[in-house]
């Protein structure tokens, strides 16, 4: 609970103080934390979108935050916000 609460508040003030700094090892237990579940296997081995996780900053710094992922992975709705995103990066 501590470090939830930890991990929080860093997030906030993350977004304050806005880096361009991706931690690649955080984006990379988040994308492990993903791939456990079969929906986001899924979209992680579909050749659509596989490369965005290696190569988009957008889609790297989405899954950077922990407190997102986890919110991603108890809710539906999170689940088709990020296949919208990853639709969007996919066009742009």
């Amino acid at each position: 609970m501590i470090s939830f609460l930890l991990e929080f508040i860093a997030g906030l003030f993350g977004s304050i103080g806005y880096s361009e700094t991706l931690n690649t090892k955080k984006i990379d237990q988040n994308i492990d934390r993903l791939k456990q579940h079969d929906w986001f296997k899924n979209i992680y081995e579909d050749e659509r979108y596989h490369r965005l996780f290696f190569v988009s900053k957008k889609v790297r710094r989405h899954l950077q935050s922990t407190i997102r992922v986890r919110k991603i992975i108890r809710s539906k709705k999170a689940q088709k916000n990020l296949l919208v995103f990853l639709n969007k990066q996919i066009k742009a």
